[in-house]
């Protein structure tokens, strides 16, 4: 079984020259980063609840929460497993009635989720290991312009 480390979303913005959306994720124990490649409508959506924005109408993943809510279902946290053929792969870990239960996942859609219901994201030690970046502490300034673009943009600027 693999180690898992807790991770929290650093924010999403469209790498160039690609125009591909991408939301980077940091581990909170350590200097690691990950970079996962993602739809538009899904960046949107975690930059939508990163953002606490709340539109007119529900988003899928709104509907979603509110799904689990009226099931009594739980969403205890979202593990990003795997790497696999260039394709991320997560679980939702996921509490109802009945028992826990593990519903695989685009880790785009879990992270969007996770987002809405404020539940813990981890990612195992093989993902940070075949995909992760290290970026030390003295790269504090690399981040922080990251953060800052986040702060320029809007969720509809994902929007095609």
């Amino acid at each position: 079984m693999s180690t898992f480390h807790a991770v929290e979303v650093v924010g999403v913005r469209v790498e160039m020259p690609s125009n591909q959306p991408i939301v980077l994720l940091k581990q909170i124990d350590g200097i690691r980063y990950l970079p996962i490649w993602v739809g538009s409508v899904e960046a949107s959506a975690i930059a939508f609840a990163q953002q606490g924005i709340l539109p007119p109408r529900p988003m899928t993943h709104d509907l979603m929460v509110t799904i689990l809510e009226e099931l009594g279902a739980t969403l205890l946290a979202v593990h990003l497993t795997e790497l696999r053929d260039g394709v991320f792969y997560a679980e939702l870990k996921i509490r109802t009635n009945a028992g826990e239960s593990n519903l695989s996942a685009r880790p785009s859609d879990a992270i969007a989720l996770a987002l809405r219901t404020g539940s813990p994201i981890f990612a195992t030690e093989d993902l940070f290991a075949q995909a992760g970046i290290e970026i030390p502490d003295a790269a504090d300034d690399e981040v922080e312009k990251f953060r800052e673009f986040l702060e320029e943009i809007n969720p509809e600027d994902f929007l095609g």
